[in-house]
This record gives structure tokens, C-alpha cells and sequence, in this order.
């Protein structure tokens, strides 16, 4: 794995935090204990900052990013992700902030202010423009995102679950390693 150092500031884990090797993390990130961190990540909190929560997984491919201050936005915008959120291969997350339980499909991009409420399901593909907020309980889709459905039992309870594979998974990982 590749952790770099940025302005003085190195990310942070735990030893119950999986990191592949291919995966790189720049500066000024958190990650919550028993999340994962999959290959070919690239996490840069340079310009702002990235926390992820607990038991969450970040999975192949993906870009994590974010917003630098300026005159018109004083505070820029970090990337702040809940607990219990799989976020799909390939998927842009940049100055958003994810609640807990979500679940990003593959290739989905959540760009800057946007707030995702938590139990939702954002589908593979979607875009999530800047400053939209996705209402908890739903299935959203589409290009830019539309408001599908309510999510059923099954899915609200898989969201957990997800999450839950993926601190399998990275403790087989770890074990290995």
C-alpha cells in the first residue's frame, strides 16, 4: 500500500483497517475501525479532508476526492462517509457527504455538497450532482439521479449485511497477511 504523507499529515487507521497494496492514500484521511480499503484506490485529502466510518468498504477502481476552500466557499467541501457503506467499483465520490448504511453502485459518481441521507441505495451508473440530497429510505437512479422507489425490508436489511461481507473479507485479508 502506498500512505503519503501530505503537509505533514499522514492517514489514520487502525490495525483492524484492511488496505490493499495497490491502494493509495494521501494525507489527511481516517479511516474507522474494520473498514477496507480495496486495489487500486486513490484517496486524496490534500485540499480538504476524507473520514470514513466504521465497517465500511471502498471497493476497487475507486477515486475518493474533494472540494479546496475558496473565497466563495470559505470551507470547501471534505468527503465524509458514515458506517456500514459499500461503495461499489469504480465509483467517484468528491466533497459529499454519505450516511450510514448506503450503498453505491458501480460507476456511480456523487459529486460536490451533495448529501446522501442515511439507508439509500444510489444504482450503478447513477450521477449524484452537486448539491442534491437524497432522502433516506429510497432507490435512486438515473443520470442525473431520480428518486425510484422505497427500498423494501430486504433491502434496508441488506445494507447492513453488505457491509458486513465486506469485514469478512478483509479479515480473511488481513489473516493472510
Amino acid at each position: 500500500m502506498t500512505i503519503r504523507s501530505y503537509k505533514g499529515v499522514t492517514p489514520t487507521f487502525t490495525q483492524s483497517v484492511y488496505i490493499d497494496e495497490s491502494a493509495v492514500l494521501v494525507g489527511d484521511i481516517i479511516l474507522g475501525d474494520h473498514s477496507s480499503v480495496w486495489p487500486l484506490v486513490a484517496a486524496r485529502g490534500d485540499v480538504n479532508y476524507i473520514r470514513i466510518g466504521e465497517r465500511t468498504n471502498i471497493q476497487d477502481g475507486s477515486v475518493l476526492h474533494l472540494t479546496r476552500s475558496s473565497k466563495s466557499n470559505p470551507d470547501g467541501y471534505p468527503l465524509i462517509i458514515g458506517d456500514d457503506v459499500t461503495v461499489g467499483h469504480k465509483v467517484m465520490l468528491h466533497g459529499c457527504r454519505l450516511g450510514n448504511r448506503i450503498l453505491v453502485g458501480m460507476g456511480a459518481i456523487v459529486m460536490d455538497n451533495a448529501i446522501v441521507e442515511d439507508d439509500v441505495i444510489i444504482g450503478g451508473g447513477s450521477l449524484v450532482p452537486p448539491n442534491k440530497r437524497l432522502e433516506s429510505g429510497y432507490l435512486y437512479v438515473g443520470s442525473p439521479v431520480k428518486q425510484a422507489r422505497p427500498l423494501t425490508e430486504q433491502e434496508l436489511s441488506f445494507l447492513k449485511i453488505s457491509a458486513n461481507n465486506y469485514v469478512e473479507l478483509k479479515d480473511e485479508y488481513l489473516a493472510e497477511s
